[in-house]
């Protein structure tokens, strides 16, 4: 069995790691710190460990990360998630899509809904993606779903107004 590595960083002592703990928000940094106290106090690796709530193999990951980092290394990274569908510049031609709206003669639509963007993306770049991502799409562009509602070219504003008058209110 080899020897537990040893914490070669000696910037601060286990009540200003405690206090740091304390004061962090990323809770797993916070178990983290307080692991590394308990380990600056003499605490076991086996105990410290399970006080922390993670197995010690992982509690040896953390103090190499800790001896090679610092503070830092002990923040939760977040992981890098998948790659992106579309670029930065088919994004934006995707907003401007969005913006100028449909044309009914091409689209043969009268307004954007998420089902008919998702066909015009998959057209245009040939990228097949859920419904649902074209809405994220359009939040992280900072548009909306939600759009007015369609009126007839040729509506008449008099008439409307003729109508108002003339009818009985309920």
């Amino acid at each position: 069995m080899s020897a537990a590595i040893k914490i070669t960083r000696i910037d601060h002592a286990p009540a200003e790691l405690r206090a740091l703990a304390a004061k962090s928000d990323d809770a797993g940094q916070a178990r983290r710190l307080l692991a590394i106290a308990m380990i600056h106090d003499g605490v076991s690796r086996l105990d410290a460990a399970r006080q922390a709530g993670m197995d010690r193999q992982t509690l040896r990951d953390w103090v190499h990360r800790y001896n090679h980092a610092g503070l830092d290394g002990l923040v939760s990274r977040k992981p890098p998630g998948a790659r992106a569908k579309l670029s930065e510049a088919q994004m934006a031609e995707l907003r401007e899509l969005v913006i100028a709206g449909p044309d009914p003669n091409i689209h043969k639509v009268i307004r954007w809904r998420c089902v008919d963007l998702r066909a015009e993306v998959t057209r245009r770049f040939s990228v097949t993606v859920p419904e649902r991502t074209i809405g994220k799409w359009l939040h992280k562009l900072k548009l909306t779903q939600l759009q007015p509602r369609p009126y007839h070219p040729r509506k008449d504003a008099a008439a409307q107004e003729a109508f108002k008058k003339t009818s009985v209110p309920a």
